[in-house]
């Protein structure tokens, strides 16, 4: 309906349209609303919209994500950390303690202290790290899988620019090995002493400017391997900086994990008629 308020935030450039869920529902956006609102040019333009809700007890708020094509997703890193600064704007949580409760699970956050738009997320574990028995193409060494609330690929390449990341990541994105569901597709190479990350992420299908859950999911599959050490710090897209924790356990691959990054409020506005 025109009239309804948005906020329009960024996570590391992963741009999204958020909705209060005291005035707004489900019911409210259906799939096609959802497309329309997030198409670039003729709508807002996001990679996704968020409908934030008071939880089920004091603290916690509903997160329910969904993706630019209108299907929900159980968990979005970047979403999530803007969803932490906006649910301490809006005083539906204390900023030092805030409980998320996504499709994937509770995931307790907090605001940085004295960062005016940075928040940290401690994210279920992640189990074993696997091969998805994907043979690795030209300029490509290694293909791992993990699973952070939702299914990502991490690919080791030894040239990010290289990558035609459009071809390579719709055809890795629908690859049989992780159909049905397919995956988020994670190319990852070493940037001077660190690392910088391109993802072609499902949902969206194109490439998005960062990726929370990537970037955790590439910290685990280059520890796992013993080419990084945690914390891990990687550099996306848009020239931010994901930052990753946690501990490797014998059960798991990471124990509490945890990211930190950018959640930044951009604008608050009206829909007009439309949409």
């Amino acid at each position: 309906m025109s009239g309804d308020v948005f906020f329009k935030m960024t996570g590391s450039g992963n741009d999204f349209i958020f909705l209060d869920g005291r005035w707004a529902t489900p019911a409210d956006w259906p799939a096609e609303r959802i497309r329309r609102i997030c198409a670039r040019g003729t709508g807002v333009g996001a990679d996704g919209v968020v409908i934030l809700a008071p939880g089920s007890q004091p603290g916690a708020v509903r997160f329910l994500f969904y993706n630019s094509d209108g299907n929900r997703a159980a968990m979005c890193g970047n979403a999530a950390l803007c969803a932490t600064r906006l649910a301490a704007h809006l005083e539906l949580a204390p900023p030092e303690s805030v409980g998320l409760e996504t499709d994937a699970g509770l995931v307790r956050a907090r605001c940085v202290p004295g960062t005016p738009d940075r928040a940290e997320l401690l994210l279920p574990d992640v189990p074993r790290v696997t091969s998805p028995g994907i043979a690795a193409q030209e300029g490509e060494e290694s293909i791992g899988f993990a699973e952070v609330g939702v299914p990502h690929l991490v690919v080791k390449v030894r040239d990010l620019e290289a990558v035609d990341l459009q071809s390579r990541g719709r055809a890795l994105r629908h690859h049989p090995a992780v159909a049905p569901a397919g995956a988020n597709v994670n190319f990852v190479s070493r940037n001077g002493g660190g690392w910088a990350m391109r993802t072609y992420e499902r949902g969206v299908e194109d490439e998005t400017l960062a990726c929370g859950t990537g970037a955790v999911a590439c910290a685990t599959v280059l520890n796992a391997s013993g080419e990084a050490s945690l914390p891990f710090a990687v550099r996306t897209r848009s020239g931010t900086t994901l930052r990753v924790s946690g501990t490797p356990a014998a059960q798991v691959a990471l124990q509490e994990p945890c990211l930190e990054g950018e959640g930044r409020l951009v604008f608050r506005a009206t829909l007009g008629p439309g949409f």
